[in-house]
């Protein structure tokens, strides 16, 4: 289909990778928490965006480019940790009361979605390693292939992303009246992300 070598296995393999949990989802569920459903929209969108960048970053060679310089590769593993470690300490150092770390405003949201989604090794050998796999070299199409493979990864983000936002929303909702309980679930998320920091690093 479109040059596409199973694309029933590359939808699965798309819905599988929104579902292991990572920065990408804790992003869309702090967003939500603190932003509402605009924040979680905007987050999902600059998730949307990452992904796009990496997967044409794929098809203009980029894989290549890491398969024969690992080094590149590693450096931007550890760009990622530090990054995540960085942001995780913030909010987990942060007073109660005290302006969030992810500020509501959406275009804030987007951005550092889009910033983890780019600095999220699971990410980046996904589009550039796995991704490629799904291409069928007798029946490619050039750019139809590769649109077609990026609207698909888009519509079912964006499906992902707008249910977490909603059940997300829903039970924030229960929760922000509850000053204390919101400051142990932001403290707890810096521990997420400095956990995920300190894997990425020690992976690398």
């Amino acid at each position: 289909m479109f040059g596409i070598a199973d694309y029933g296995a590359f939808v699965a393999a798309i819905v599988l990778f929104l579902l292991i949990p990572g920065p990408g989802n804790l992003a869309l569920i702090t967003s939500t928490s603190k932003g509402g459903i605009r924040g979680g929209l905007a987050a999902t969108f600059g998730l949307i965006t990452g992904d796009q960048a990496l997967m044409w970053a794929a098809v203009a060679g980029i894989a290549a480019l890491l398969t024969a310089y690992p080094a590149v590769f590693h450096g931007v593993q550890w760009l990622g940790a530090i990054y995540l470690a960085w942001l995780g300490a913030k909010m987990l150092m942060a007073k109660p009361g005290a302006a969030p770390i992810l500020n509501i405003r959406p275009r804030q949201y987007f951005s550092q979605a889009f910033t983890i989604t780019l600095l999220n090794p699971k990410a980046i050998v996904f589009y550039m390693a796995f991704f490629p796999l799904f291409i069928d070299p007798a029946r490619h199409q050039g750019l139809v292939t590769f649109g077609v493979m990026a609207l698909t990864v888009a519509v079912l983000t964006f499906l992902y992303g707008l249910s977490a936002v909603l059940l997300t929303h829903f039970f924030a909702e229960r929760l922000r009246a509850n000053p204390r309980i919101s400051s142990k679930l932001q403290k707890l998320a810096g521990l997420f992300l400095i956990g995920f920091g300190v894997k990425l690093a020690v992976s690398s």
